[in-house]
């Protein structure tokens, strides 16, 4: 059996680098790591931590097609974060401007979540409590 010992990174390729760079930075909080221009792709990575871990890769790229995620497409559903409190968490991104879902109850857990999307309409998953 492989040996897996964790997920090391998420890679999100984004239509306007500039406007995802503020919105995973300036709105979720998330720490530039290394930004690097790739001149023979024309493209940017941008290396993202969440609390001094390792986290995303953002690219750029000239023209990159839309991916369908409504109705719900095969693939990769969405990205879900823990948070402890949801409802400051739901009025930080509403004061921004940031539409949310209304919040759900896990039936499993019991734990609340909500879900909104980044500027590409990537769906994003609020889930309060510590991870399972």
């Amino acid at each position: 059996m492989l040996q897996l010992t964790a997920v090391h990174h998420i890679a999100i390729i984004v239509s306007d680098y500039e406007i995802s760079k503020r919105f995973y930075t300036e709105t979720l909080g998330f720490s530039v790591l290394g930004e690097h221009y790739r001149a023979e792709r024309k493209s940017y990575k941008l290396d993202l931590a969440l609390n001094g871990q390792y986290l995303i890769e953002l690219f750029s790229f000239p023209t990159p097609p839309v991916r369908p995620s409504r109705p719900e497409a095969v693939g990769l559903r969405h990205l879900a974060f823990s948070v402890s409190d949801l409802d400051a968490a739901i009025n930080h991104l509403n004061q921004q401007g940031i539409q949310t879902e209304p919040v759900r109850t896990d039936e499993h857990t019991g734990r609340r979540f909500t879900f909104f999307a980044d500027p590409d309409g990537l769906p994003l998953e609020l889930y309060e409590g510590a991870v399972v």
